[in-house]
């Protein structure tokens, strides 16, 4: 989402964001006002109206005042019951609830998507970036060296990401050969391997993953420094996957089920291993690591 975003600020809009608890944290060097959205409808549409009366007078009174990315009915919901005038695209039936809509292409890759809707706003054409920018701020560089030096970390170090949150198409996600693949990779090369876990990941990374070396309690706004700074990253489809593409690190992504053309990672030091329903091999992916470090 962050070209869209950024197109919309060069345009002359002042941002105000709402999303997710990790938000604020993930999107700190951009510096825009990032509100977290709350879990329930009466909080939600409290939260967009207090966001709505903070506006000045004529934003308030302007045709759009409101995008939403999301395609859910809820979000299209949210943004009417709080006064707002929002575009977004006519899907899940919720065209009556947005002031002005626009017809969805399927099948594209998500940063496309939300570029076009980007476009479709302003009436412009331009063709969207190759891919995401993500910035890191100094506070967040400061927090991962902290964070590797008290773990010591030494320099070289590989970030892998086994976990991944939810499936593709009902169909699991996760590389089913990390295990083997970081013992083996730890073992042959000497380098640290490093996890960074979410709180209800860290028992089962210590249990599955002993070779690894376990960062805590790290935000994402530190992590994506982390993920920036290691020689190599290995990781499922998941969303520290597209952070690395898009600060800049090097990147090997593994997947299987995921549909490249949708949700591939995009950027410049970016390498994909996929096939399906056999995975890849331990072999494979060692080799295009090695390859990758070289």
């Amino acid at each position: 989402m962050l070209p869209a975003l950024e197109r919309l600020q060069a345009a002359g809009f002042a941002l105000t964001c709402v999303g997710k608890g990790w938000s604020k944290s993930l999107l700190e060097a951009h510096g825009w006002p990032i509100h977290t959205y709350p879990k329930r409808l009466g909080e939600r549409a409290t939260l967009l109206k207090q966001i709505r009366q903070s506006l000045p007078a004529a934003a308030q009174k302007d045709e759009i005042n409101a995008i939403t990315f999301a395609t859910s009915f809820s979000s299209a919901l949210d943004m009417r019951l709080a006064g707002l005038k929002a575009f977004g695209y006519a899907v899940e039936g919720r065209s009556f609830l947005l002031k002005k809509t626009a017809p969805i292409v399927y099948g594209e890759h998500a940063m496309h998507s939300y570029w076009r809707l980007a476009n479709q706003l302003l009436n412009e054409n331009l063709a969207a970036p190759s891919h995401a920018t993500l910035k890191v701020s100094d506070a967040a560089q400061l927090i991962a060296e902290r964070a590797l030096a008290e773990a010591k970390v030494g320099q070289g170090y590989v970030v892998a990401v086994p976990f991944a949150g939810g499936t593709f198409e009902k169909l699991d996600k996760k590389w089913t050969h990390f295990a083997q693949f970081i013992e083996r990779f730890a073992k042959e090369t000497g380098r640290d391997v490093v996890l960074a876990p979410g709180p209800d990941e860290v028992a089962l990374a210590r249990e599955r993953y002993p070779r690894a070396t376990l960062l805590q309690n790290l935000a994402l706004g530190p992590y994506a420094a982390v993920l920036r700074q290691a020689s190599l990253v290995v990781s499922n489809d998941t969303g520290p996957g597209h952070m690395t593409a898009s600060c800049g690190g090097n990147l090997l992504s593994v997947l299987g089920p995921t549909k490249v053309e949708q949700w591939g990672p995009l950027g410049q030091h970016v390498e994909i291993v996929q096939s399906y329903p056999e995975w890849p091999s331990v072999d494979r992916v060692m080799e295009v690591a090695l390859q990758r470090l070289r």
